[in-house]
């Protein structure tokens, strides 16, 4: 946890990475605990000339602030319930439009209900387990919506007909089906499938989600063993979801007992991916990395995306941007090479107005033929890495064939799907506003 005298030049210095930040008064005690997907954005957000009465006043109060950066949003909504709740801080209880912070509530009942509700309301219900506080309504809702993808469950009573949450598939088996099934047996399965999905989401919600993919793992290896593959497929798929969601987060404690953590968990991914590399390139450093997405609809609109981190951190001043400009563009291929073309223009030159540098690795979103591309157009002098469309399988050239690899769960592929990710969303912002630009005009 950093801690300084909150000034304007502090939080300019501050990182545009996810976070919680904690607000102190004179005597040291915090009064406000927030979190932010950008923590310099969202602490810079306080000193804008009109504020809220409240927020003003807790402002004015504010003397100190904490930061503790973390790896991603769904971290920051679990440390900041957790800071929230041991530390009790006066702004934090009703702060925001006069309203009790929100709760995750799972209920007593034959077949358990889960559902976000305010302090007032809980009381109405015979709750098992309560999870919270969460001081903005979105963060509690987004965790049960990405939860309820992976473990169906449902938010209300039995009725005599299903949901309409179960026929997509977010409330399966539907309490209602279970409830009115006459098969005793079936009833039964049915029952120990939905208690074991609000199981499985009461140990995410608790911090246990690896002794969690533990257990799946387990359970999906007993299947196979007695030739149960559909109930094996059923966990993989949860399983795949689950790492996907929680492999890159880690328990409040651990923030807590190391103040420094990202930058360790920073450190060890570009060494495991520099390791991982140097099997195929000699790689010096991996200071500087670019990635590249193209994104289009149907072919229509077509833009692309540069991303650039520098020491594992996006580096959002060496953003760019690249609108297609070829008409007879039609393969993605095509388009990388046209951005290739053009992003070589500025390589030779240092960085500034029209020098952009050079990359220790380039990452293009593809597969054989966009890493391909590339390597053939830079002569292959900066090693190039294709990320396939399962995101653990990169593809690399080398000697004139290609070498493909599927990485393990682990620190070097955590660090490329942020990267990808950031790609992706930066490609995605630009095409979006061209097609709203080209319909409002």
């Amino acid at each position: 946890m950093k801690s300084s005298i909150l000034t304007k030049k502090i939080i300019n210095k501050t990182p545009e990475v996810p976070g919680i930040y904690i607000f102190r008064n004179y005597r040291y005690s915090p009064i406000y605990i927030g979190k932010a997907k950008n923590l310099r954005r969202r602490l810079s957000s306080y000193f804008q000339i009109h504020l809220e009465p409240k927020t003003a006043l807790m402002i004015s109060n504010a003397k100190f602030l904490s930061t503790i950066m973390v790896d991603n949003e769904f971290e920051a909504l679990l440390l900041e319930a957790k800071l929230v709740r041991d530390l009790q801080p006066t702004y934090n209880i009703e702060l925001k439009d006069d309203k009790s912070p929100l709760y995750i509530a799972i209920t007593k009942e034959k077949y358990p209900r889960i559902f976000t509700s305010r302090r007032p309301q809980i009381n109405r219900f015979e709750i098992q387990k309560l999870y919270g506080p969460f001081t903005e309504p979105l963060g509690a809702k987004s965790i049960l919506w990405r939860l309820r993808k992976i473990f169906p469950f449902s938010g209300h009573l039995p009725t005599k007909k299903p949901c309409f949450y179960s026929q997509i598939g977010l409330c399966n088996p539907c309490p209602s089906t279970i409830f009115y099934t006459k098969d005793l047996k079936l009833k039964r399965s049915f029952k120990i499938k939905y208690l074991k999905n609000i199981s499985n989401i009461k140990r995410i919600l608790s911090g246990e989600s690896k002794s969690l993919a533990n257990i799946l793992k387990k359970e999906m290896d007993d299947y196979s063993k007695k030739e149960m593959f559909e109930e094996a497929k059923i966990l993989k798929n949860q399983l795949e979801k689950l790492e996907y969601l929680t492999q890159t987060t880690r328990e409040p404690e651990e923030y807590l007992k190391n103040p420094n953590l990202l930058e360790d968990v920073r450190q060890k991914e570009r060494e495991d991916l520099k390791k991982l590399l140097n099997k195929h390139f000699r790689l010096k450093t991996l200071e500087r990395i670019e990635c590249y997405d193209i994104a289009h609809f149907a072919g229509s609109y077509p833009t692309a995306s540069m991303v650039t981190f520098i020491n594992g951190e996006p580096e959002k001043t060496l953003y760019r941007h690249f609108r297609i400009r070829t008409k007879k563009t039609k393969s993605d291929t095509d388009m990388i090479k046209e951005v290739f073309e053009r992003r070589m223009k500025h390589s030779n030159q240092p960085d500034g107005k029209d020098g952009w540098g050079n990359p220790n690795l380039i990452i293009v979103d593809g597969g054989k033929p966009q890493a391909g591309t590339v390597s053939q157009l830079i002569k292959d002098q900066i090693p190039v890495m294709g990320l396939a469309k399962k995101f653990e399988t990169i593809v690399i050239k080398k000697d004139n064939t290609f070498v493909e690899m599927r990485l393990p769960i682990g620190p070097a592929l955590n660090f490329l799907m942020r990267i990808r990710d950031e790609s992706h969303r930066f490609a995605r912002r630009y095409h979006h506003k061209l097609i709203k630009k080209s319909l409002t005009n």
